[in-house]
Formats: C-alpha cells, structure tokens, sequence
C-alpha cells in the first residue's frame, strides 16, 4: 500500500483559496476508486474534521510550529516514511524532503504581476520556487495559462509540469430555497473576491457608475469577500457609488447570492484558475469575467468575456446583460453545461495519478540502479 503525504494546512487555515483546494482534494480522494488502497498521512497544524476522512486510510500528523520551522521538520519527517509527498502551500518545504515530490502550483503571480504579490509572501515564493521546481518530479499547475507561465519562467520543468484544473463544489449546484441575500431588497450584480487590486473592482464599480441610468434601473451592485491590501480606494469608490459592502459570507449565503443575482462580474486582471467563476455558473449566474490570464479556459463560451482594462468593454457587457433578451437565460443554461465539465473527481484522479507515477519511476530507478 503506497503512502502519499500531504500538507494540508490550508484545509483548516485557509477559509477560501487554497484552503478549498486542499479540503476538496481530499474529499475527492477519500471516494476515489483508484485511491482505495493508498495511505494518507495528512501534515498540518491542526486537524480538519470531515466525515469524509474517518477510517484507517487517513491519519494526521500535527507539528504546533510557525513557519519556516514546519516547513524544513514536515519536509523532513514525511519522507521517512511517505512513498511521496503533495507540497499544496509552499515551496520552501520542497526544499527538505527526502522522497520523491508533487508541488501544487496555484499562479505565478509573485512573478508575473509582483506589483501584487507585497510582503514577506511574494518575496519567499520567489526565493524559494527556483529550488523547489527543479526538486520536484511532478509539477500540478491549476489551469494551462498557470502552467504557460511556470514553463515561460522554468523552462526546464515542462515535461513534469502538467495542468490538472480544479472544479465547483458540487452543492453549488444544488436548488436553494430563498436565492438572494436579506441585505439586498433589489435585483443585483454580484462581484465576489477579495477587496485588492488584482481583483479589478475599482473598474467594475467605475463601469456601474458610468452605466445610463436606465439600464442600471432599480439595480444593486453587491461586493462580497473580505478585506485585502490597498483597498482604500475601493472601498471608498463602493461607498460613493451606493454599493454593498456584504464582507465575507458563508458557503450556504455564496449560493444563495449566486443563485439570486442578475449577473455575476469578475474581470479579474489575473487568476491562477478563477475559481467563483465555476461556482457562478454551477449556481446559475450569467457570467462576465476578463480575457485575463486563465478565465476564458475556464468560462470558455458561457460567458461575457472583456478586456480588464477597458471600463467601457465592461460596461458594455453589463449593459447586454441587463437588456438584451434572452442573454441572460442563455449564459445561465450554458454556465451550468459548462461548469458541469470540472469535477474534483478528475482533479484527485489526475493529482493521484501524477503522485504514484513519481513513487513508480523512484521503485524503477532504484530496482535499475541495484541490477
């Protein structure tokens, strides 16, 4: 039976992002026919408690240290006994494994757009990518642009970086009993993400604002996400604008404002895969998202693609959305075909598969080298 470690801090840290990757990935492989007969020893800082991950076959391993330190003791206590280890939340730990390693790569923003990547963060990504990249034996990136960019910047790790897309979770899917949110007495667009630059909100809000008033109507225009670096002017741009600030919200609220808006905009200026886009879709929102980075393989021909850059393009397509018949009925019934493409089921069996074919190639090598 082979054993896979994971770091899997982000599954309790994280409540979105990579947080969500990591508890997705390990609902999909607790199901996964092909994982049935692998072990997985979960590294972490404190436990995530799903029912998914009761039995025998997954186990965690709890280290109370702050970071650098886990990374270099996780690193190198997994390999003394992991056949392979997932690094889904950082480079540096790749740097002290002792057996063969997958890292997850999420974007390449800290060097694509470091103007974005502030702080200890982005300058510990791009000290420590260069090392980590080179170690690794597979290299899952989110999307084909994510991969495009970690090539055009390593070009040596082409061959063991291979794009493995993630998907909804499958209850945004599901019917909701009152679509909407308490907050919002009338028709909305909806943006969800965190209030940054990169998110491209400050543009949104100019297009709204700029919109003839006769095709904004009794519109709203409703923020959703947390707090984020810079965000001054956008909050500032919200409140002069009459937007709704509704902050961070919980899973069963996304869905419901999904599921009630009259569009969903996200012309993002860059995404490693541009995950609220799938949600939107799967919950039946119409869609408008930015030709940026990895959105249009993602959003593909279900939705309003625009130029990031262009306020006007944005409010172009807000305006189509809002008054040309049957626009919106069809981007909802084309949103939920695609979005019904992803599943996580395919991103675990895609993962699982790159993470045994490393320990497979470790055995050959090992069993060649001893003939």
């Amino acid at each position: 039976m082979p054993t896979v470690a994971i770091d899997a801090r982000a599954a309790a840290e994280v409540p979105a992002g990579r947080g969500r990757y990591v508890r997705e990935l390990l609902r999909a492989l607790a199901v996964l026919p092909e994982a049935a007969d692998v072990r997985f020893v979960l590294w972490a800082r404190e436990r995530w408690e799903d029912p998914a991950l009761a039995g025998d076959r997954f186990t965690w391993r709890l280290l109370g240290l702050p970071d650098p330190a886990w990374n270099v003791a996780s690193g190198l206590l997994a390999g003394r006994s992991a056949d392979v280890f997932l690094s889904t939340n950082s480079y540096l730990t790749a740097w002290f494994t002792r057996c063969p390693t997958a890292v997850t790569v999420h974007d390449l923003v800290a060097f694509e757009r470091p103007q974005w990547a502030l702080g200890s963060a982005g300058r510990i990504e791009r000290a420590t990518a260069g090392l980590a990249v080179r170690r690794a034996r597979a290299l899952p990136c989110d999307s084909a642009a994510t991969r495009a960019d970690l090539v055009r910047r390593f070009p040596r790790v082409a061959g063991r970086a291979v794009a493995v897309p993630l998907a909804a979770d499958a209850a945004f899917a599901r019917p909701v009993a009152r679509p909407g949110h308490p907050d919002l007495e009338a028709p909305y667009l909806l943006a969800v993400g965190t209030l940054e630059p990169r998110k491209n909100l400050e543009r949104l809000i100019a297009a709204w604002v700029a919109l003839d008033p006769a095709v904004r109507g009794g519109h709203l225009l409703a923020l959703v996400g947390p707090r984020g670096w810079d965000d001054a002017p956008i909050l500032g741009a919200a409140r002069e604008a009459g937007a709704r600030l509704l902050g961070r919200v919980g899973e069963d609220e996304l869905r419901a404002l999904y599921a009630g808006c009259a569009g969903f905009a996200y012309p993002s200026l860059y995404e490693g895969f541009g995950l609220p886009v799938l949600e939107a879709m799967a919950a039946g929102a119409p869609v408008i998202t930015s030709t940026a980075s990895s959105l249009p393989e993602v959003a593909g021909d279900a939705a309003l693609l625009v130029d990031p850059g262009d306020t006007d393009a944005i409010g172009a397509a807000i305006t189509r959305l809002l008054t040309e018949p049957g626009l919106a009925d069809d981007l909802r019934a084309r949103g939920r075909a695609r979005a019904a493409q992803f599943s996580w089921e395919r991103t675990a069996r895609e993962t699982l598969a790159l993470l045994l074919a490393a320990c497979s190639a470790t055995g050959q090598r090992a069993a060649s080298t001893r003939s």
